[in-house]
C-alpha cells in the first residue's frame, strides 16, 4: 500500500468506534442477548452475574431473567470455555466458529493450566471421545463425569494428580477446556451449588467444527470489528496466543485486512469495514467484573490514563475491578451488594463529576436495578472492596 491509500483515524475516533460496536454508546432496544454477546465476541464469565450484566448494560431493556432464559430455555446462548481458556457466554450458532478456531491453536496458546502435561496426546482423544459419549444425552456434575469417564477409559483418567485451589483434581480434568474446545463439553445448569457439564451438540444438534484456517479468519475479523483498528500482538494478547503465530495469522490473511493509521500507529481493520466513523465517544456506563471492553481494549494506557492504571487495573490486568466509564475512558471504579430486593451501589469517581455525569451516573445505576430487578441507591464515596482474583 502507498501511504496516500492507508486509512487514517485519530483516537478519538477509534474509542468512539469500539465504543459504538460494543454498544456502550447507545444500548439496543431490539437486539436479543446472543447478538449483543456476538457483536464483543464472547462474554467473559468468570463471574456469572457479571457476564449477565455486560450484556444488561449493552441494552436499554433486556433483564437478568432474559439472559437466563436465552442461556438455559432458549439456548441461544451457550456457557463454555472461549478466549484464554476461560469460562465466556458465546451465541451458539457460533459454536461451529469457535469450536473450529480454538481447537486449532498452537499447543502453547494459553488455556488456564499450568505445570506440565498430565495427559499424552492419545490420552486426551480417549478422555475426549468419553466425555463426548458421557455428556450426549446428560447434564453430570464434576463427580458423576469422573466416574463416567474412568468407567469409559480406566482408572489412570481419575488418578488425582491436577493441583487445583489447594486440592488435587482426577488427571482427566486437564483435558475440560481441550473437550469443551472440541465440541464435546459444554455447562450445563447448576444443580443446586453443584456445576453440571453437557454436550453442546444438545444446544446445537449435529453441528461441526469450521475446518481451522476458515474459523481463526473468521474470529480475526470480529475481533477487529469489535476491538479494532488492532495489531497482530494484539489479538494474541486477547487470544493468549504466541505472538508470532498471531503476525503470520494476519499475514496470511492480508487480503482481507485493511491497514490504518491512527494517530502514527499502525493497525488492522476488515476490509470494507466503512461503517461511518462518530467523531467522539460519549456517556456513563458501569461496567462489571471482566467486562469484554475493559479487558480487550488495547493499548491500555488509552483506557486506563493517570490514576486509573493504579486503581483500576490489578497487576497491569484488566477487568479485576468494575470500573466507571466516562467517554470511553476509566474515570472511577464501583462495587454493588445485593439485599434482598435493595441493590446499594457505591461508586468512586477519581475526578469531581459534571452535573451531565451525575445524571448519566444516576440512569445507570437505575438501569443496574432494573436489569436485576431491585432497587438501587446510590452512594459516591470510597470503594473499600479488592480486586477479583
Amino acid at each position: 500500500m502507498t501511504s496516500t491509500s492507508v486509512r487514517r483515524l485519530s483516537w478519538s475516533e477509534v474509542s468512539a468506534r469500539r465504543l459504538e460496536r460494543h454498544g456502550l454508546m447507545t444500548p439496543s432496544r431490539d437486539a436479543h442477548p446472543a447478538d449483543l454477546v456476538g457483536a464483543i465476541c464472547g462474554a467473559h464469565a468468570q463471574v456469572m452475574s457479571a457476564a449477565e450484566l455486560s450484556i444488561g448494560v449493552r441494552s436499554a431493556d433486556t433483564t437478568q431473567t432474559d439472559v437466563r432464559e436465552a442461556l438455559w430455555t432458549e439456548r441461544s446462548l451457550v456457557k463454555t470455555f472461549g478466549p484464554r481458556g476461560t469460562v465466556h457466554l458465546l451465541p451458539t450458532r457460533d459454536l461451529p466458529m469457535w469450536t473450529g478456531a480454538l481447537s486449532a491453536l498452537p499447543a502453547s496458546a494459553g488455556n488456564g493450566r499450568s505445570g506440565p502435561a498430565l495427559l499424552s496426546p492419545g490420552q486426551i482423544d480417549i478422555v475426549v471421545e468419553a466425555i463426548a459419549d458421557a455428556l450426549a444425552d446428560a447434564e453430570l456434575t464434576v463427580d458423576e463425569l469422573t466416574e463416567a469417564v474412568v468407567k469409559h477409559t480406566g482408572s489412570w483418567a481419575g488418578d488425582p494428580v491436577m493441583e487445583a485451589f489447594q486440592v488435587k483434581w482426577p488427571r482427566w480434568r486437564w483435558a475440560t477446556d481441550i473437550a469443551a474446545n472440541r465440541g464435546s463439553l459444554c455447562f450445563g445448569p447448576n444443580r443446586g451449588r453443584k456445576v453440571t457439564y453437557t454436550n453442546p451438540h444438545r444446544w446445537l444438534p449435529g453441528f461441526r467444527r469450521t475446518d481451522g484456517h476458515t474459523a481463526l479468519a473468521e474470529l480475526v475479523k470480529r475481533y477487529l470489528a469489535a476491538y479494532g483498528p488492532a495489531t497482530p500482538q494484539h489479538f494474541a494478547q486477547w487470544l493468549a496466543a504466541p505472538r508470532r503465530w498471531a503476525s503470520d495469522l494476519f499475514d496470511s490473511l492480508s487480503g482481507e485486512l485493511e491497514r490504518v493509521d491512527v494517530d502514527g500507529t499502525v493497525g488492522w481493520l476488515p476490509a470494507g469495514d466503512t461503517t461511518p466513523v462518530l467523531t467522539a465517544p460519549a456517556g456513563v456506563r458501569l461496567l462489571p467484573y471482566f467486562d469484554a471492553y475493559t479487558v480487550g481494549f488495547q493499548p491500555r494506557e488509552r483506557l486506563f490514563p493517570g490514576r486509573a492504571a493504579d486503581r483500576a487495573m490489578a497487576g497491569g490486568q484488566a477487568g479485576n475491578f468494575p470500573v466507571l466509564l466516562i467517554d470511553a475512558t476509566v474515570a472511577g471504579v464501583w462495587h454493588q451488594r445485593r439485599s434482598g430486593r435493595k441493590l446499594d451501589i457505591t461508586v468512586e469517581p477519581f475526578d469531581a463529576l459534571t452535573a451531565a455525569q451525575r445524571r448519566g451516573l444516576d440512569d445507570q445505576v437505575n438501569r443496574i436495578g432494573q436489569f436485576f430487578g431491585a432497587t438501587p441507591r446510590l452512594t459516591i464515596g470510597t470503594v473499600t472492596a479488592g480486586a477479583h482474583a
